[in-house]
């Protein structure tokens, strides 16, 4: 949402449009996570704090309702860890968790030898939109050990709602259904084109898991996170319930991916 520093809002008058969208959906916080992907956006967390400061003094100046805080999207390179140890890669509102992205198309080698890596220095990666990769068909398998090591995931509300196509829709009702799933987020760019909406999936997410946990992934953990919560004391992933018709609706999801 901050603007001018990636590929999201391009200015401040999109991401005031963006602001007024998110309260109007209901969010009262908003994580400002603009991309540190080396060679491409080269930002990093004094740059980005800079910019958040901007953008309250604009929010308080048209009446916007809307906390900041800050973190980024990173992107996953050689010196991750060097650079989160050295405060140069802000986490999610100074705590233990920080936003983790994935390359987009291809596998990347010793995933999960770098994330154990993280995860041993005391850091809870958060995976994003691991539905919206081109190569999760083949390597699915990797994000349920993922979690199982202890790294979280958060899936885009967007892809929950088809907003991204069929094929994302797919993977994110799956990683939902196998409760896969910590946070989902707006991972918003724009106003109008992925916009910063996130009352539609929560209550998609409600149809499939519940009320309860709906509000856990927009609002329980999202505040632990904040409040640097251990991950132990937060709500665990439910269990799936291993009945007749989540048999069947497993086989409707298999059939209508082939």
């Amino acid at each position: 949402m901050l603007p001018g520093i990636d590929d999201g809002a391009p200015d401040m008058a999109e991401a005031l449009a963006m602001a007024r969208v998110a309260v109007a959906d209901g969010i009262m916080v908003t994580a400002c996570t603009p991309h540190i992907y080396p060679g491409l956006y080269e930002n990093d967390a004094t740059g980005i704090r800079d910019a958040i400061v901007a953008f309250r003094i604009a929010l308080a100046a048209e009446g916007i309702d809307l906390e900041l805080v800050e973190g980024a999207d990173t992107h996953l390179a050689p010196d991750m860890l060097q650079r989160l140890r050295a405060g140069d890669i802000p986490t999610l509102a100074g705590s233990r968790y920080f936003l983790f992205e994935p390359p987009h198309h291809i596998a990347p080698p010793r995933l999960e030898e770098s994330v154990f890596a993280l995860l041993t220095a005391g850091y809870v990666p958060i995976i994003t939109h691991p539905e919206r990769l081109t190569w999760i068909d083949g390597h699915y398998a990797i994000f349920a050990r993922l979690v199982r090591s202890g790294a979280w995931v958060q899936v885009t509300a967007g892809s929950i709602t088809g907003r991204f196509g069929g094929r994302p829709r797919y993977w994110a009702e799956r990683l939902l259904d196998e409760r896969l799933v910590h946070i989902v987020a707006t991972d918003a760019h724009r106003a109008c084109k992925r916009p910063p909406l996130l009352a539609e999936a929560r209550d998609a997410v409600a149809r499939r898991l519940g009320e309860a946990e709906a509000l856990n992934q927009v609002r329980v953990r999202p505040q632990g996170v904040l409040d640097n919560t251990a991950p132990g004391e937060l709500p665990p992933l439910p269990a799936i319930a291993h009945t007749a018709a989540s048999k069947i609706g497993f086989l409707r999801r298999l059939f209508s991916s082939v």
